[in-house]
């Protein structure tokens, strides 16, 4: 069961504005830039996300209906930033892994046991650049 929504709204304000400018260079977190479906508008999303063979590999810990994860399965593609580089990415797939097997062992213990997160995101690369300053 992924987190309240309330959880997430309050993120939104508070935890991910500091993350935001965190997440893009810390091991395990990656900036999801995305455009909105309807809006059209751009939004970043700091996240836990881990490379895997050529995929990325991102815990859904609001669920697999969170605004994100819809505007990244609408468009088909999306941008990643992960330590320090651009990716592009596509192909866009949620699944269900109660087991967290993607996930490195303190991670999925956390997502397992105390944040019960079956849900995941996974991409393909098309393209990795360096980040622009």
């Amino acid at each position: 069961m992924p987190m309240p929504r309330w959880v997430a709204q309050t993120n939104k304000f508070g935890l991910n504005q500091v993350t935001r400018f965190l997440a893009p260079w810390l091991p395990g977190w990656g900036l999801v830039v995305h455009r909105g479906r309807k809006s059209g508008r751009t939004f970043t999303t700091p996240l836990w996300v881990f490379r895997r063979g050529d995929d990325f590999v991102i815990a859904l810990t609001y669920g697999s209906k969170s605004d994100w994860v819809r505007n990244v399965e609408a468009a088909g593609s999306f941008e990643l930033v992960h330590l320090g580089r651009r990716h592009e990415l596509t192909n866009p797939r949620v699944y269900h892994d109660p087991r967290a097997t993607d996930m490195p062992l303190p991670i999925r213990l956390m997502l397992r046991y105390v944040l019960n997160v079956p849900d995941f995101l996974r991409a393909g690369s098309a393209a990795s650049v360096p980040k622009a300053a």
